[in-house]
C-alpha cells in the first residue's frame, strides 16, 4: 500500500476510535437522524454530539442533509466501503 493509503486508513480508524463516535454510527445504522435524536440516543448534550458529528463529517464517515431547520445525518456508505477494503488489502484479501 502507498503511503497516501495507509495515512487515510490511519485517519480513519482513529475517527473510530472514540465511543461516542462509534455509538453515532451505531445510531444511524437504524437510518438517518437528527441531532436531537442522537442526543437521545446516547445520552449526551447537544455540544458533545455536534463536536462529533463535525469530526466525522470532516472524516467523511457521516452526510449531514438540511431538513427545514435541522440537519439529519446519514453514513457515507461510500467512504466507509473504502475504509473496509483498505482494511482487507492490509490483511492481505
Amino acid at each position: 500500500m502507498a503511503k497516501n493509503e495507509l495515512m487515510e486508513l490511519a485517519r480513519g480508524f482513529s475517527l473510530l476510535s472514540d465511543a461516542t463516535r462509534l455509538g453515532i454510527l451505531k445510531l444511524l445504522t437504524g437510518g438517518p437522524k437528527n441531532v436531537t435524536a442522537l442526543c437521545k440516543g446516547l445520552r449526551l448534550k447537544q455540544p458533545t454530539i455536534s463536536h462529533h458529528l463535525g469530526l466525522l463529517r470532516m472524516g467523511r464517515m457521516v452526510i449531514g442533509n438540511r431538513k427545514g431547520k435541522s440537519v439529519v445525518y446519514v453514513i457515507d456508505t461510500a467512504s466507509m466501503k473504502e475504509l473496509a477494503a483498505g482494511l482487507a488489502k492490509l490483511a492481505g484479501r
